[in-house]
């Protein structure tokens, strides 16, 4: 059962029950994330992530963490391009107390300024440990290639001179532009009685001003460059990437098939012709990121570094046979059914159902259907990924990069 309630300030709260689990997950979702900052805010959503947790009104940083061991809990949160996400998973019998955590923590953190300067050093550090992982540096320089510097180009994490500068003044001003009831949605998912979630979620957000977050689509201007970081290390980590369907598109589900084919599982091409067939790669593997407006098709590869150029041909032979549209019956079929099979593995998860029906609620303002969501993934048929296979690899805006012991980008 589903339920829906959208309270006086703008709030809205989704409920999927789950009767048949003992536990619950509640998470708080708000649609902010690096896409929405300015150069003198880049890297600030990510590090109010951090801070929420260091302190509230009533609760010191230990407490919030203690509270929640107490009784069995799990509390922790998430940054991304367009998406804040906080979330605490309990028993169904602690549930009451673990979202008087998690909205306390939300609603009544004091950001301390010695709390600052200390997690200042964290995500300093956290920086540090993303440049020495080479896989994270690939993805993140091909972001920058294909997005430039702004929007879905940012790190999440932020420039180091901006995440020394951040005080509490810069934090409470973008949560003031932000953190604003109608551009939230609180989802919960598990066994939890629909009256306790309205009561608990009136008792402790009505105090927020009914006021409207100001909206805009991200700029988008595709870059299509190719970039290197030279690093002394093993491997050459490859990504490559090309435009793909916005979030919702109406191509979504045979892009996502497509994908499956070409990249996405360990019967697909790149797995079993870089690695299988030609052992030139441990990981190999394609994905799509998709946003409201643009998407992109990335494959990314470790591998041998004085094979890294071969490892590229091989890549590219694989997009450019799919490219050819000689995709066989058995080949849809089975992306399909991986990716029916997606929806029904997440139906077992609370934390997987708190985050589909939150995102749709918040991307679209819609109610997730599972039943409608498999129906949409079953009428796909062949010539319609044939079709997704026309709308995605335009050479124009191919961007990639690559990281290791090189001297130049890979074209």
């Amino acid at each position: 059962m589903v339920h829906f309630k959208q309270f006086e300030n703008g709030l809205k709260l989704v409920v999927n029950q789950m009767p048949s689990l003992m536990s619950v997950t509640m998470g708080i979702l708000v649609y902010t994330g690096a896409s929405v900052e300015t150069d003198e805010e880049d890297g600030i959503s990510h590090f109010i992530e951090h801070m929420m947790f260091k302190g509230t009104k009533k609760r010191t940083a230990f407490q919030i963490s203690d509270e929640m061991d107490k009784i069995g809990a799990q509390v922790n949160a998430f940054t991304g391009k367009d998406m804040t996400c906080y979330y605490a998973k309990s028993t169904t019998g602690h549930a009451k107390e673990a979202f008087d955590i998690l909205a306390d923590l939300f609603l009544n953190s004091t950001f301390p300024e010695n709390e600052i300067a200390k997690e200042k050093d964290v995500i300093i550090e956290e920086i540090s440990m993303n440049e020495d992982t080479p896989d994270d540096l690939c993805l993140d320089t091909l972001s920058r290639a294909f997005y430039g510097t702004k929007g879905y180009g940012r790190n999440i994490l932020g420039p180091r001179k901006n995440i020394e500068k951040f005080g509490k003044n810069d934090i409470l001003a973008y949560m003031d532009k932000r953190y604003l009831p109608d551009n939230m949605v609180i989802s919960m998912a598990g066994n939890i009685d629909v009256k306790l979630a309205e009561n608990i979620v009136e008792e402790h957000f009505s105090v927020l001003e009914k006021r409207c977050c100001k909206r805009e689509p991200v700029k988008v201007e595709l870059k299509g460059k190719s970039l290197y970081k030279k690093k002394d290390i093993e491997q050459v980590h490859i990504a490559i990437a090309y435009p793909t369907v916005k979030r919702y598109d109406e191509l979504f589900d045979a892009t996502q098939i497509m994908n499956a084919i070409l990249g996405g599982s360990m019967s697909s091409r790149l797995f079993q012709t870089v690695r299988e067939d030609l052992g030139l790669a441990y990981t190999v593997y394609s994905y799509t990121s998709t946003y409201c407006e643009t998407g992109a098709l990335a494959v990314y590869a470790g591998v041998n570094s004085e094979k890294y150029i071969q490892s590229a041909e091989a890549i590219y032979r694989c997009i450019n046979e799919l490219k050819n549209k000689n995709i066989s019956e058995d080949e849809f079929l089975r992306g399909k059914e991986q990716l029916i099979s997606s929806q029904i593995f997440a139906q077992e998860s609370t934390s997987s159902q708190m985050l589909l029906f939150g995102k749709e609620l918040l991307y679209r303002g819609k109610i997730y259907n599972f039943q409608n969501r498999v129906n949409q993934i079953s009428s796909v048929t062949l010539k319609d990924v044939l079709t997704a296979v026309e709308a995605n690899f335009d050479e124009k805006y191919k961007a990639t990069a690559i990281v290791g012991a090189v001297n130049k980008a890979l074209q």
